[in-house]
């Protein structure tokens, strides 16, 4: 059973930048392909930016492209998200997820994640 614990998450102003971790005990780290996503409050979870296994392919949703970075570190078995310009509209609890894909290339863009971390919040003041 693979476990996913992200950190990061903390009160910005808008403007400012977060970088998000994801630490996960899925091995080979390299088998999985990962997703970043996020409930915004009142709101369904959303896609937020996804990685494929080997790292050659990247997906962002269009609210983000440009200011968010999703990345992994292989040697340490951690993914990260950094988000750059936040605005209050980014304030959410952000998920990390992973799926074993025998693709090499695919980003996995839905929720059909087999692995969820807990979450943590960022807050973006205005």
């Amino acid at each position: 059973q693979a476990q996913l614990v992200e950190s990061g998450g903390r009160l910005v102003q808008a403007g400012g930048s977060l970088r998000l971790s994801c630490k996960a005990s899925t091995s080979p780290f390299s088998d999985y392909a990962i997703g970043w996503f996020r409930q915004p409050p009142g709101k369904g979870r959303e896609f937020v930016a996804g990685i494929s296994r080997y790292s050659s392919k990247t997906n962002y949703a269009d609210s983000v492209k440009g200011r968010f970075t999703i990345s992994k570190d292989y040697n340490d078995r951690m993914a990260y998200l950094q988000m750059n310009d936040l605005n209050p509209e980014d304030t959410a609890v952000y998920y990390c997820a992973a799926e074993r894909t025998q693709s090499t290339d695919l980003v996995v863009t839905s929720d059909r994640y087999s692995y969820w971390g807990q979450g943590t919040q960022v807050t973006v003041s205005s």
